[in-house]
């Protein structure tokens, strides 16, 4: 079956099948967070991004394969409700930026700042800061050698516009980084997978971005 990225809490995963990495979507807890596990097909590795709630479902996922890594991408504490728990199940290392790392319920491992690669097996991620929603937010990059790329964005950018901010200059640095590091390095084509509700691409919001800054916070 075809991959929607339209998923629901206590409904099954979505799943995306490349050819060097699969992708399964899962919605969690009740602020419906998004959780995505990524293997790489020729080793059998795995990360999950964003340990965000429901245990029991969350290894569920992970299956009798292991995991390598969890990343969070920011701080906010919906994304991290089972971060230690699924640690201590799987002795999984934990990944994120320096900025927010402090504010997490375990030590990071392995920190990471924008630019940085992140292994999933022999494929790998690239780490792009996105400060505004939180000091320390990151997207994760995934080129597919085979098609187009993908982009897990946390909560600094969904359909219809970027991430929530407490103070305009923020929301500036956020929509910045975004217009630079995402809109002005990556094609239309770019899936987005957010850490909420429903994926995108950036040929659907790259038409609006000039109507949200005018929006504003």
């Amino acid at each position: 079956m075809s991959y929607s990225g339209d998923t629901r809490v206590g409904g099954p995963a979505d799943v995306r099948e490349l050819p060097e990495l699969v992708i399964a979507k899962l919605a969690v807890g009740p602020m419906d967070n998004n959780a995505y596990l990524l293997r790489c097909r020729r080793t059998g590795e795995a990360v999950l991004i964003d340990a965000a709630n429901e245990v029991d479902r969350l290894l569920e996922l992970i299956g009798d394969q292991g995991l390598a890594r969890v990343i969070t991408t920011h701080r906010h504490h919906d994304h991290w409700q089972a971060l230690a728990e699924i640690v201590g199940m799987t002795g999984a290392r934990t990944v994120a930026h320096p900025e927010d790392a402090e504010e997490l319920p375990v030590s990071v491992d392995e920190p990471v700042e924008h630019g940085g690669r992140i292994p999933v097996g022999e494929c790998g991620l690239e780490v792009i800061h996105l400060r505004g929603h939180t000091p320390g937010s990151i997207a994760l990059r995934y080129d597919d050698p085979q098609g187009h790329t993908h982009l897990f964005t946390g909560d600094s950018l969904f359909p219809g516009g970027v991430g929530k901010t407490w103070a305009p200059e923020d929301f500036r640095s956020l929509l910045d980084d975004v217009e630079k590091r995402v809109f002005g390095m990556l094609p239309d084509d770019t899936w987005v997978y957010p850490g909420h509700g429903k994926d995108t691409t950036l040929g659907a919001e790259r038409p609006h971005v000039g109507g949200w800054r005018e929006r504003g916070w």
